[in-house]
């Protein structure tokens, strides 16, 4: 977190913040499945203004051999952040930060796999973030299952994520950019709404315990609705396909 300038305000006396949100409003959400040919399953999600494509290939065998498990598959996970994502232009290629990320987003994802039923190969997710605007793990995850499922892997239930965090004294729901630099802390949380699991929780920043807990139950009540839209996603790919079988 950095230290806010003085003339900023994240929430005003209304209770609005600085991108007209309410407090516990998400951020503008559109999801499209089956967006790249060559891959076996993607999807293109734009939340605020974050821009996240993801591929998933597989199952397929895995290179090198030494790396497979006779009981199941090995979920691999590549989470990349643009050059041109960000105001200041990124290093091309893998840094420090993306590949704690790849870490987060792989044991996010690993739960609602049934991975044992694809022994001795590998399933790859790639994802793109092309344009970046805080929460980009979350959006990655979601975007990440959509492809997944996109892909006919077998899935316990899709996975879904949102962040909780605090600005100006007060918890809100699904930080952006500014808040997300000058708040005091960013919760980010992934579930399988089915059975309310936790597959993702982190903390950045300082809460109290009762802070804590109270932003912990905002974000999976905001990772709750966007599964509807990542449903309605869904529906809406394989209505358009069967109607046009018809």
């Amino acid at each position: 977190m950095m230290e806010k300038p003085e003339e900023l305000k994240l929430l005003d006396e209304k209770g609005y913040r600085i991108d007209g949100r309410k407090k516990y409003e998400l951020r503008k959400i559109d999801m499209k499945i089956g967006v790249l040919k060559n891959a076996n399953g993607s999807a293109y999600v734009e939340w605020g203004k974050n821009k996240i494509l993801a591929a998933v290939y597989g199952p397929r065998e895995i290179h090198p051999k030494h790396l497979q498990r006779s009981d199941r598959a090995i979920l691999r996970v590549r989470y990349n952040m643009a050059p041109f994502s960000v105001e200041e232009r990124k290093k091309p290629g893998p840094d420090r930060r993306s590949v704690e990320i790849s870490k987060v987003i792989r044991g996010a994802l690993e739960p609602a796999l049934i991975l044992e039923l694809f022994p001795r190969t590998s399933i790859d997710v790639f994802i793109e973030v092309l344009q970046a605007d805080a929460g980009t793990r979350v959006a990655g995850i979601v975007a990440a299952s959509l492809a997944l499922a996109d892909a006919g892997i077998p899935m316990k239930d899709l996975v879904s994520a949102c962040a909780a965090g605090k600005i100006e004294d007060e918890l809100v729901l699904d930080l952006n950019k500014e808040e997300d630099n000058y708040g005091s802390a960013d919760v980010p949380v992934a579930i399988m709404p089915i059975k309310n699991d936790i597959t993702l929780l982190q903390m950045d920043g300082y809460l109290t315990k009762e802070e804590f807990l109270e932003a912990v139950k905002l974000a999976i009540k905001g990772a709750k609705a966007v599964y509807q839209k990542q449903r309605e996603a869904l529906k809406e790919k394989y209505l358009n396909i069967i109607s046009e079988e018809e």
